[in-house]
């Protein structure tokens, strides 16, 4: 049996001023945090490995104005809450799951 993997997700990242097109699909990743990680190997970038504690997977979600703008849970408002650099469109990737709704989308680091 042969498995063929279809990258039918492009997310879109701006990286210190750099643009980069990344290629997933549903399921190789749990969330976008771990896709970043994997994909840029940043230093302290997902300390609490995805508990929505730590703030250090926090984005800003460029494109997209519809349910992926509403905060999933208790932890990530409250996490979002205690940091200076937070704006109306800031999620933590660590509680964004990849799946084909975040096909187009453009995020920044």
């Amino acid at each position: 049996m042969k498995l063929t993997r279809k990258f039918g997700i492009s997310i879109t990242v701006f990286l210190l001023n750099e643009k980069h097109t990344i290629l997933t699909y549903q399921g190789e990743y749990r969330n976008l945090m771990a896709l970043l990680y994997d994909k840029f190997c940043m230093e302290d970038f997902g300390e609490c490995k995805g508990i929505g504690r730590c703030g250090t997977c926090h984005v800003h979600i460029l494109n997209n104005t519809g349910e992926l703008l509403n905060k999933s849970n208790g932890n990530e408002n409250t996490t979002l809450g205690k940091m200076d650099c937070v704006q109306w469109n800031s999620r933590l990737a660590c509680q964004i799951i990849i799946d084909k709704a975040l096909d187009g989308l453009h995020i920044e680091v």
